[in-house]
């Protein structure tokens, strides 16, 4: 049931970055140590790291690799730190469903190649890969291991200074793990997508086309079918203030569902210098899933056809000096799954917090 507690955590955090005329790595390492005032058995220490590299192979040629990793006891004990998908990307985050309070790992990558053949045409290719797996599943009833594996390849040519078009081609593997069975979705889609910069700092963006899936479990029959989809995005970056609105509908990986999901979700975000040491930060998010095939699966006990999460945070920060930071925030999550006794139990996770940091760079090798 509902549960409130104070939480203490401190978390270090290293990170290397290193350029050249051809090579460009970022590397960083993000433990975390929580502890619970109240309830001591949850003392627990997690890990967070990156890894991004990107290297020209010609003047024309770019080669890149991201990778992130997480184990975690607790995915928001870190101030506002609701893990999501970016609008474009693709490396999208492997959870879909947030258990607050349990023991997993995640994993999501990505390789990409582009090569950029006339002064306004560019085509490319990329592989990404998710795993999410919880190591203690008596703490996660209705949730289960999942993972993805996908390539696309693109073309985006610039028809003038302010006008983008292209295409895209995308293939998915979208896999759940439930107790007893499992099961495995393959999508294609072909996505058209236009931008245009109304203004430098002002840009617009869509992208549609058919997806089809095809579905297969071992308790049940497979299901194909064709489904839309689509999206847009609005970005406004000034000297002070940048504001950021994305929608967009496809078939998404499970996350912790039974199965793959159709996937709605919005996110909205503002970021604004109010002095030239404090920013503010107001942060959104909403998402729809509903799992594909779910009539055929609802004799299995803890099935959930799906549901919606809703996030929010605010965020005050002021720099104290050229290494200080102190900030103060909120975030809260309601989640609406109520066939998964992990959250069903507890939906709503509110937090506040106050934070101090101390932060400082060396460059090395000289």
């Amino acid at each position: 049931g509902p549960q409130e507690d104070q939480i203490y955590s401190f978390m270090p955090s290293i990170s290397l970055d290193k350029s050249t005329s051809l090579l460009h790595s970022f590397l960083n390492f993000d433990p975390a140590f929580t502890f619970y005032q109240h309830t001591s058995d949850r003392i627990q220490a997690d890990e967070n790291g990156g890894l991004n590299v990107s290297y020209r192979l010609t003047p024309h040629v770019t080669a890149s690799l991201a990778d992130s990793f997480t184990k975690s006891s607790n995915l928001l004990n870190q101030p506002g730190a609701f893990p999501d998908s970016t609008f474009g990307s693709a490396q999208a985050s492997p959870v879909t469903v947030y258990a607050p309070v349990a023991d997993q790992l995640s994993n999501a990558g990505t390789a990409q190649l582009t090569y950029q053949f006339a002064p306004n045409a560019m085509v490319g290719a990329n592989g990404t890969f998710t795993n999410l797996h919880y190591s203690n599943p008596a703490q996660v009833p209705g949730l289960y291991d999942s993972g993805s594996r996908g390539g696309s390849a693109f073309y985006s040519h610039r028809l003038s200074g302010r006008h983008y078009i292209g295409a895209t081609y995308q293939y998915q593997m979208l896999l759940a793990y439930p107790v007893g069975f499992r099961s495995q979705t393959t999508t294609n889609g072909v996505m058209l997508f236009y931008s245009i910069y109304l203004k430098p700092t002002v840009s617009l963006s869509f992208f549609g086309g058919p997806q089809y899936s095809d579905t297969e479990e071992s308790i049940a029959a497979p299901i194909r079918a064709w489904s839309p989809a689509a999206g847009g995005s609005l970005s406004w970056q000034e000297r002070q203030t940048t504001f950021a609105v994305s929608y967009s509908r496809m078939i998404a990986p499970s996350g912790g569902l039974i199965g793959a999901v159709h996937q709605d979700q919005g996110s909205l975000s503002f970021r604004r210098h109010l002095t030239r040491s404090m920013t503010a930060q107001l942060a959104g998010q909403y998402a729809n899933n509903q799992v594909l095939g779910a009539a055929l699966l609802q004799t299995l006990e803890g099935f959930s056809g799906g549901g919606h999460t809703i996030s929010g945070m605010a965020l005050l920060d002021r720099q104290l000096g050229d290494h200080f930071a102190l900030g103060l925030g909120y975030s809260r999550l309601h989640q609406s799954y109520s066939d998964i006794g992990a959250i069903s139990g507890a939906p709503d996770t509110n937090r506040g917090w106050v934070s101090v940091s101390y932060q400082f760079a060396r460059p090395l090798g000289r």
